[in-house]
């Protein structure tokens, strides 16, 4: 038979053999999170395929189209290349009108935006166009690149030179749908400009294409979260409690392609990649959250089993392994119960209403454990001095290592402070403790 103090040991490295035991419902867990967070993103993609997705908008485009013709062994062959011009100046006004819609129990933000665009081509550019019209066969084409022309609810205005046009579906160029209007190559002998008043709808981003030697920019917009993303940061911004307001300037030189080039030259990738704009930042969505707190439950839960350990020690209590197995498993529930309630009352409510239900069961079952109401009243309440502070951990994005670390070092100092006066050896040789 194992000496009493070998058993005494043996039992430490149980509970924390059980501590490590509970990482198998606690990724059961975080595995359902990450589903439940697809679940939302499959949601989102419903939304965005019946409004519009997240769009990208490019500036104007003269697209001269014409055969290019070549003798070889087999006799003459031919292909239609496409040579792009951009904008020499072009400048977008985009207001965006937001709000919620939601597929189920998921809710994303959606936009419409007023978009006002003016774009002037320099003289010296169309000449250089006009100079590579080969013969007759070229055409010639104003298109407009657009992410998805699902999206387009309104065109109120367009203007070419003062003059009302109309645009007309275009064929797809650089990666993008497009709207386009056909003209006459004489249009090239004069100044050109045009302006563009529209309403555009798309779901949690927006975004530009720098399609100009000099792209400049400006976006507000009634939302107190936003993430500028893309290529490029705005020059300036203000962001107040519900709305925010930003505008950029992008030179040719910081986009990494010229103003004309042959389609193919390009790659629509890095032409993408040039994109800048806004995102309708959700901070801490209920997922990103149930997460965080997921990270911390291998930790609550040991600690949780240190103080159930020390008042087995101190008091000369006996605990069972499959008491501390329940007391494990109804921790995991937690995070179980916070999720289901997360996506029907929001985070914070959630959060309060689990965590006072564990700390109850907890403190219940622990002092009817323990013989001692003062116990259950302890655990119960450090319980919930516990879950305050993995609120705090998880609430705080920039500090939550930081608050991490010193509630942990603070930890580790009370357990050790606690325990000061402790004789290990004396416990494991003492005699038998009394069952709870």
């Amino acid at each position: 038979m194992l000496p009493t103090a070998h058993s005494f040991t043996l039992k430490v490295l149980g509970i924390a053999g059980l501590a490590l035991l509970m990482l198998i419902p606690l990724l059961q867990v975080q595995g359902l999170v990450a589903e439940r967070s697809g679940l939302r993103d499959q949601a989102i993609a419903q939304v965005a395929s019946r409004w519009g997705e997240a769009q990208t908008i490019g500036g104007p485009l003269l697209v001269l189209s014409q055969l290019q013709r070549w003798k070889t062994d087999q006799g003459w062959s031919e292909r239609r290349v496409q040579r792009v011009l951009l904008p020499a100046d072009l400048s977008f006004a985009a207001g965006l009108d937001i709000e919620s819609r939601a597929y189920g129990i998921y809710e994303t933000p959606v936009y419409k935006a007023a978009v006002k665009l003016s774009a002037r081509f320099a003289p010296e550019d169309l000449a250089e166009l006009r100079g590579a019209i080969a013969d007759d066969s070229a055409r010639l084409e104003l298109r407009l690149p657009l992410s998805d022309v699902r999206g387009l609810r309104e065109v109120r205005s367009f203007s070419l030179n003062g003059v009302p046009a109309r645009l007309q579906p275009g064929l797809q160029i650089l990666g993008f749908s497009t709207a386009a209007l056909a003209l006459d190559k004489s249009v090239l002998n004069a100044p050109l400009a045009l302006e563009l008043d529209m309403i555009v709808a798309g779901t949690e981003r927006l975004q530009f294409l720098p399609l100009a030697r000099t792209t400049h920019l400006s976006v507000q917009a009634p939302w107190g979260d936003p993430s500028f993303i893309g290529a490029f940061l705005p020059a300036r911004h203000q962001v107040e409690a519900n709305s925010f307001q930003a505008n950029w300037q992008v030179l040719e030189l910081n986009r990494g392609y010229g103003q004309q080039w042959d389609v193919g030259e390009v790659d629509d990738a890095h032409l993408a990649a040039s994109a800048f704009g806004v995102a309708l930042y959700q901070p801490a969505s209920v997922y990103q959250q149930n997460e965080r707190a997921g990270k911390y439950g291998v930790l609550f839960i040991a600690l949780s089993f240190v103080a159930f350990f020390l008042f087995e020690v101190l008091k000369k209590l006996r605990v069972h392994p499959v008491q501390y197995l329940l007391i494990g498993v109804s921790l995991c529930t937690f995070y179980l119960l916070l999720l289901a309630l997360s996506e029907q009352i929001g985070f914070g409510a959630a959060y309060t209403v689990a965590a006072a239900a564990v700390a109850l069961m907890v403190g219940g079952y622990a002092a009817a454990v323990l013989s001692t109401r003062q116990a259950g009243l302890m655990l119960g309440g450090s319980l919930v001095v516990v879950y305050g502070l993995l609120y705090g951990l998880v609430a705080s994005e920039r500090y939550s290592l930081l608050i991490g670390s010193v509630a942990l070092v603070a930890v580790v100092a009370l357990l050790m402070y606690l325990t000061r006066q402790v004789d290990w050896y004396g416990e494991g040789r003492g005699g038998a403790p009394r069952t709870a």
